[in-house]
């Protein structure tokens, strides 16, 4: 009985199914999806396995209603997913490996409580339903089915019809494509692609994608005392690889030839299998290829999958990781996702060194470059971590012979110091101030100076060294020779064209054509003015900032010292200093954020046309804002703060009221480092790494609450039995290395700008990158999804952007060495003031006298707690005394600092960038054994290709000889013995007569190209004996 019912709807639905797809044959879609379920190639068996997916489908879907508690659990019924975890990155058949997923939401219009139904659908266009009656329910509740009624409204429905036509213009290119069926009321339907053998040779060709010949050779080994020392460098720098099998095999002695791949030229590659001769980020790329110029003509004047993602047609696209990235155990069975978990992503790892060719061969050269320039900074910046810690340590080492901080501290110096507020603060000693002068000296030494050309010098050599290892990478990359691909236009640009050509179309008032119409300068005049404002406006707002900090600072300053309390009078300066510093770091870090978007903002106004142009131009907005935000508070305490204070008796206040702040008695570079060390910690600690961490976990909290208040009547599916596509789109999507890149600009920055005032600032570089490095691999390899393996042959505008600091870094530390440390005022009065030649009297000279009567009138204080009668007090400046006949005007030693520090900027700054070119010269940009290695690979190639040449040449000859019947042969003779007269008068001597076909082969004057054969083939074949004779 139940086999009669069962086959009698088997017999109902294939009658169905058949006047369905009689009655939309217009259509497509249906057929496709069929095609697709089943995975064969012939339609009529293609048909018929659909049917029996489809009825096998209601059988489980049946089953599963029968047990649910009002809950439609839905398995996969294309696959059993109890099967090997990697046949999740295969279609249903197994075989066909997903190499793009498309997803895009959908809605249906309502849900029919009732008995289950089929419903054959076309991307949720055509409803169809069978119903199937089920004898047991009555007994239980009945389950709520969807039943597609049509779209739900204008917009969706001509989403679906855009979608339509997209996909089959993606099998016209050849892709195959399956579908997800949609069985909830609302949710997300997924699209998987797979390029077949034919798409991906006929694409690796029009991409010129280099791949390994057969052809190999072997690379020179080194000799001698260079041979021994690679050995033992070698053998020391084994336990830091990365054990990642065929690394060896990679890095042989042994190399391929690699040539642009042509389907013409097969029998040259070494293709074991088609299916893996092409890896999954080239396939990927591949079908992104596809994807990107694939147009939609007919529904919308759209081009590309970009397009069609910002127009909410499709959700996202992306390509699939290489499976779940937890280990396996076995190292051989492990994939490419995992290795670079186990290899990389794990903090553990931390001292390994990076595997930068899986990261290429998995993410793409793009980001393989991002982290193989990453790598090379941070180990570059252990030698200027040791050197600035030695740096630091010779300060601290001569800390207590150091003759100014002596004088400093001496209490019977007695220097009496003018009040540092108005009517609030009371004369003091210099003495108090012992503990700022000694710490000053830690960072304003001798050292230093030695300290900034070092980190000037390691500035070029960075960049010299990276553009070697660039070059090395592109030639091991197969990028040598790489032309750039054009690009597609980004999907604004596109829009506003087509409203441009559609008011053109309507005005009617030009003759051109549509395909050559383009925007202008006079389209982007809008967006170039809003752009320069909005930058003048928020390099206004930074400034205004800083502004508020320094107010914030005066009056803070104000209240504590007229505080009653001693101790809060004495932790003025160190309370204010360091608030001030926190809440520059908020400013910046909220700033940071605010300034990202905004450039975002701008540069989507200036209407790029491509992709990289928009990055470009993202680029420098993003970091003029963000550099402008971070270095403002310091180039203030650097160059500005206490230079414009004015002197005892003519002060400069802010509101009338307020004083502007000095620097501290020991200078103001120690708060110069206090500055740059608590925004640059605090930058790296919270912007870099807590915001990194935390954020994308949050997200993740969000979408898990997020479904588990999921209608009850909606999907549940357990993780273990999810697909790879879903997985993948739980994660974050991926959205471009600018942040990355701009983190260590940003910290390239410290390191090297202000590196005069805070040797220290490479090691905490150091540290940070350690971390850095490995969270940036965590996040790539399990929290994001796997990004598009995009081309380049550099790192692009970056590298002008770190050209230029470090040669800005060279003028930064001249001016803080000479304007913002004592170094030089130490320098002329040991050379030209000091009686003894030494450094003692060093604070006398730089201090000048005041005249306490001299103080304008409610601002002396009322009473002195230094229970004496104070007539002169003395101030940090170079000016004439009271006495003087110009008194408190600059003195001639004044003169004479400031000549000295203009005259050491000068110098300082040609010494710096001629040695920087002198070692940008040294060192070539491309290393001696690539280019010996190119050229050799380009004489092999030719040899190559002249090798095959010969070879057809002989085939053909051969094939030719064979074809020939006897009777032709005589006719070839007697065409010999004819022509011979001929070349007896034409050449001299007589050569001597052939040899007949059979014996020898005859001699010929001249040898024929492959060309001519091929052109004699295609003739009659007498015409080919007479012209074969002549030859």
């Amino acid at each position: 009985m139940a086999v009669n019912r069962s086959s009698s709807f088997a017999d109902a639905l294939h009658c169905v199914v058949s006047g369905v797809s009689a009655a939309l044959s217009e259509s497509s879609s249906i057929y496709s999806e069929l095609v697709d379920l089943s995975g064969a190639e012939d339609t009529p068996h293609a048909f018929e396995d659909s049917f029996d997916l489809i009825e096998e489908s209601l059988h489980h879907r049946k089953n599963m209603l029968q047990t649910s508690d009002n809950k439609i659990h839905v398995a996969n019924n294309l696959m059993d997913m109890d099967q090997d975890p990697r046949k999740r990155l295969y279609f249903s058949d197994g075989r066909r490996k997903v190499d793009y997923v498309l997803v895009y939401h959908y809605r249906k219009r309502s849900s029919v409580r009732g008995s289950p139904r089929l419903s054959i659908i076309s991307n949720g266009s055509y409803p169809l339903g069978v119903e199937e009656k089920d004898p047991e329910a009555g007994k239980e509740e009945p389950a709520g089915v969807v039943l597609d009624i049509g779209p739900p409204d204008p917009a969706d429905g001509e989403k679906i019809m855009i979608r339509e036509e997209f996909e089959g213009n993606l099998k016209d290119a050849g892709l195959e494509i399956e579908h997800d069926k949609e069985t909830k009321v609302h949710g997300h339907a997924f699209i998987r692609l797979h390029a077949p053998w034919q798409v991906l040779s006929r694409e690796a060709e029009f991409l010129k994608i280099k791949v390994p010949t057969k052809k190999s050779y072997e690379l020179r080994e080194d000799t001698g005392l260079v041979a021994t020392m690679n050995e033992v460098w070698r053998k020391i720098n084994q336990p830091f690889q990365p054990k990642v099998p065929h690394q060896e095999q990679e890095h042989s002695r042994t190399k391929f030839l690699s040539h642009c791949f042509s389907r013409d030229k097969l029998h040259l590659y070494n293709i074991k299998s088609k299916d893996t001769f092409f890896d999954n980020a080239i396939r990927s790329r591949i079908v992104y290829e596809i994807l990107r110029r694939t147009a939609c003509t007919r529904t919308c004047q759209t081009m590309g999958i970009t397009t069609l993602m910002a127009n909410g047609v499709y959700d996202s696209a992306f390509p699939l990781h290489d499976g779940d990235f937890h280990p396996t155990g076995q190292m051989e069975g492990k994939n490419d996702r995992q290795l670079l978990h186990d290899e990389w992503a794990r903090y553990g790892a931390f001292y390994k060194y990076q595997p930068v060719d899986l990261i290429r061969r998995y993410f793409g050269e793009k980001i393989g470059l991002y982290f193989a320039w990453l790598g090379l900074y941070t180990q570059l910046l252990i030698p200027a971590s040791v050197v600035g810690i030695i740096v630091f340590f010779y300060g601290w080492a001569t800390v207590e012979t150091n003759i100014p901080s002596q004088e400093m501290c001496d209490e019977d110096q007695n220097f009496t110091m003018c009040p540092l507020c108005d009517r609030a603060c009371d004369f003091w000693h210099l003495s108090t101030a012992c503990g700022t002068a000694r710490a000053s000296h830690l960072f304003d030494n001798p050292a230093t100076v030695f300290f900034a050309i070092f980190m000037s010098l390691w500035a070029a050599m960075f960049l010299e060294h990276w553009k070697r290892i660039q070059i090395s990478l592109n030639y091991s990359w197969d990028l040598t020779g790489m032309e750039e691909e054009e690009e597609h236009p980004r999907p604004k640009y596109e829009t506003l064209l087509l409203q441009k050509r559609q008011r053109k179309m309507k005005n009617k008032k030009t003759k051109n054509e549509p395909g050559n119409e383009k925007l202008t300068w006079r389209d982007r005049l809008p967006g170039y003015l809003i752009n320069i404002s909005s930058i003048l406006l928020m390099f206004g707002v930074t400034c205004s900032a800083v502004f508020s900090v320094i107010i914030y600072r005066i009056t803070i300053s104000a209240l504590m010292a007229m505080s009653p309390d001693p101790e809060v009078k004495s932790n003025v300066r160190v309370t204010v200093t360091a608030t001030a510093v926190i809440i520059n770091l908020v400013v910046i870090l909220i700033l940071d954020e605010i300034y990202g978007m905004v450039a975002a903002w701008l540069t989507e106004l200036e209407i790029p046309k491509t992709e990289s142009n928009f990055e470009e131009r993202l680029i420098l907005k993003a970091f003029l804002l963000k550099f402008m935000n971070a270095y403002a508070p310091i180039f203030y305490v650097a160059f500005f703060k206490g230079r414009f204070a004015g002197r005892p008796g003519d002060y400069v206040y802010v509101f009338n009221d307020y004083r502007m702040e000095e620097c501290a008695p020991g200078g103001c570079l120690i708060e110069l480092c206090i500055q740059l060390s608590i925004i640059m910690l605090g930058k790296q600690l919270i912007q870099n790494n807590i915001f990194e961490i935390g954020i994308p976990k949050l997200k993740k909290l969000c979408r898990t609450l997020k479904d588990k208040e999921r209608a009850p009547n909606e999907v549940v599916e357990q993780p273990s039995r999810r697909q790879q596509w879903h997985l993948d789109y739980d994660l974050e999507p991926f959205e471009g290395l600018t942040p990355e890149y701009m983190e260590m600009i940003i910290q390239f920055g410290f390191v090297s700008l202000f590196v005069a005032s805070f040797p220290l600032a490479p090691l905490f570089a150091l540290l940070n990158n350690v971390i850095e490095i490995r969270l940036d691999a965590k996040k790539f390899v399990t929290e994001l999804r796997r990004p598009d393996a995009i081309r380049a042959k550099d790192i692009g505008i970056w590298y002008n952007i770190l050209s230029g600091l470090g040669k800005f870094s060279v003028i930064i530390n001249a001016f803080v060495i000479s304007f913002t440390s004592d170094f030089i005022p130490r320098l002329v009065y040991q050379y030209m003031y000091s009686e003894t030649g030494t450094m003692h009297g060093f604070i006398n000279h730089t201090l000048s006298y005041f005249n306490a009567s001299n103080f304008k009138a409610g601002t002396i204080p009322s009473v002195s707690g230094l229970n004496k009668d104070i007539t002169l007090c003395r101030y940090k400046d170079y000016r004439e005394p009271p006495w003087s006949s110009e008194p408190y005007q600059f003195s001639k030693q004044y003169w004479s600092v400031l000549a000295a520090r203009l005259g050491f900027v000068i110098l300082f700054q040609n010494l710096v960038i001629t040695m920087s070119m002198l070692v940008a010269w040294v060192i070539p940009d491309v290393p001696k054994n690539i280019s010996e290695q190119l050229i050799k690979e380009k004489t092999l190639l030719v040899d190559v290709f002249l090798n095959e040449e010969k070879e057809k040449l002989q085939l053909i000859q051969s094939l030719f000889s064979k074809d020939l019947t006897q009777e032709q042969k005589e006719e070839l003779q007697i065409s010999d013995q004819t022509s011979l007269p001929l070349q007896q008068s034409q050449t001299t001597p007589v050569p001597p007569a052939p040899a007949p076909a059979s014996t020898a082969p005859r001699a010929r004057p001249r040898a024929a190209s492959f060309s001519q054969f091929t052109r004699q083939m295609s003739m009659s074949p007498r015409s080919d004996i007479n012209q074969h004779t002549a030859v």
